[in-house]
């Protein structure tokens, strides 16, 4: 689906099926706009090109979005979950899934993905694409690993967020609206202290989110009544004036440290009540002189009027004089540690079997256990004499048509053959429930091959191949960090096996 030109970005609270693409490349629409766009290096650096990403790649990397990884800020309770998630490259991201009917048009949804994919700023939490599938609408961005302004704001647990870093918060969330409205996007829908992330510096960011409605027709502001714009509560639309009396909402919880209505705080700054409004975690720890500006720009964002408010530059031209501490990092006026992350666990080499099993090559898996027969079944059986019955002739005759209908790719004789061969019971092959394994996955019976994968792990249990059969098909039933997993142990006992011939 094509990506067309329009502009657009969701909401992050981030605090707390077999994709028609599977295996298809994330596509790249290197859709970056002027500005602070994707030649800034301040912007560039790290920061993927916006690209369509497969189900199947948005699945692995939640962990078939578990319930673990939501962020939401309303857990599992809110209308649209936000899941942290890690692609292949270890790159953290943050994937916003809406309900099945917030974008019934899938055009639509491309097109303000798209637009908003354009964006790329430093005060920004990117966003780096979408996924469109069938009624699956999914959104993209960067994930930022230090949590959000709520969180440092209403729920701190060892320091308050001191006043030069609230000042820095109260800028860069200024700056981001106002790259936002130079390219197009004035809008940004339900702006609070959740929307407001701090990245693997400490560094305050704007979430992509926020800049797209939770759904076509859906509501802009989720928040209670008492912190919404007036004129969205006569009329419901959402304009750029609406954007600044938010920005006044988030400017009275940085002073206050307190989630305190608009109107409330209206009436302490006409009683000249300012210093009762700032936060006593304070503990007075900061300029009066600073705080009174602050105070008085709050005061102008949330006029009833939206023509009395101030525009963005204005916001921007008001706050950056402020700034101090230029050269203390965030992290340090945040009272954390910078974010380090720790280096990956080396990868073992994978063999050829261990090489198709984490592709999902069926074909090159095939080729495998065909090559190698029947060699890993010595010593799974010790037949006596007596035992060499008809019966016992007749089973390895249905043993043997498997092999012929397994080596030609008649899957469906192969499953009937080889099913004769076990229900008889008399001899127990690992082999068999192996390539059995294989012709249900052939087959789309991937519940089937994982029990056969199983079963071969109990006849042999050091046998790497029962290993990887179940990690190819935990991964067609998108259990995806179980099938890594199984194939890391699969890997293992191979290492093992070596080690041990080596030693011989």
């Amino acid at each position: 689906m094509g990506c067309c030109e329009s502009s657009f970005q969701t909401e992050t609270h981030p605090e707390k099926d077999q994709s028609r693409k599977q295996q298809q490349e994330p596509r790249n629409h290197n859709q970056a706009g002027p500005g602070a766009g994707a030649d800034d290096p301040d912007v560039a650096n790290g920061v993927p090109s916006f690209t369509e990403f497969s189900l199947a790649d948005l699945k692995a990397a939640t962990n078939n979005f578990s319930s673990d990884n939501i962020v939401s800020e309303s857990g599992e309770k809110a209308p649209n979950l936000v899941y942290k998630g890690r692609l292949q490259n270890r790159k953290w991201i943050a994937v916003k899934k809406f309900t099945k009917t917030a974008w019934p048009d899938s055009k639509q949804f491309v097109d303000e993905a798209c637009g908003v994919g354009k964006l790329r700023h430093r005060r920004l939490a990117n966003l780096i694409g979408y996924c469109c599938d069938g009624d699956e609408r999914l959104l993209v961005a960067e994930y930022m690993i230090n949590d959000t302004l709520a969180k440092h704001l209403f729920h701190w647990e060892n320091q308050t967020i001191e006043w030069a870093m609230r000042l820095r918060v109260a800028t860069c969330i200024a700056e981001a609206l106002d790259y936002c409205s130079s390219e197009g996007h004035p809008l940004y829908h339900d702006l609070n202290a959740y929307r407001v992330l701090f990245d693997e510096d400490g560094d305050p960011r704007l979430s992509c989110f926020g800049l797209m409605k939770n759904s076509r027709d859906g509501k802009s502001y989720s928040t209670n009544l008492a912190y919404t714009p007036p004129e969205y509560l006569r009329n419901g639309r959402v304009t750029p004036e609406s954007v600044i009396y938010s920005f006044g909402t988030v400017l009275l919880d940085l002073l206050s440290g307190k989630h305190i209505p608009p109107s409330h705080a209206l009436d302490m700054i006409r009683g000249k009540n300012i210093m009762v409004l700032m936060d006593s975690h304070l503990e007075g720890k900061f300029s009066t002189e600073e705080a009174t500006v602050v105070v008085e720009l709050a005061s102008q964002c949330l006029q009833y009027e939206p023509r009395e408010r101030p525009s963005v530059k204005n916001l921007v031209a008001t706050l950056a004089p402020l700034q101090t501490k230029p050269d203390v990092p965030s992290y340090v006026m945040l009272g954390i540690s910078k974010y380090e992350e720790a280096p990956p666990t080396p990868q073992r080499p994978l063999s050829a079997m261990g090489e198709a099993c984490s592709r999902l090559d069926l074909t090159a898996i095939h080729q495998i256990l065909v090559m190698n027969h029947y060699k890993d079944d010595e010593g799974t059986n010790e037949l006596s004499f007596q035992e060499w019955t008809q019966q016992m002739r007749d089973m390895l005759e249905a043993r043997k048509r498997g092999d012929y209908a397994f080596r030609d790719k008649d899957f469906k004789t192969a499953i009937d053959c080889y099913s004769q061969f076990i229900d008889v019971g008399t001899m127990v092959s690992p082999t068999v429930f192996a390539r059995r394994s294989l012709c249900y996955l052939f087959s789309d019976q991937p519940d089937a091959a994982l029990a056969d994968a199983m079963q071969a792990q109990i006849v042999n249990p050091e046998w790497p191949t029962a290993f990887y059969m179940q990690s190819v098909a935990l991964a067609k039933l998108d259990m995806h960090k179980d099938a890594a997993d199984m194939l890391n142990e699969a890997t293992g006992l191979e290492e093992k096996k070596q080690r041990v011939v080596k030693g011989s």
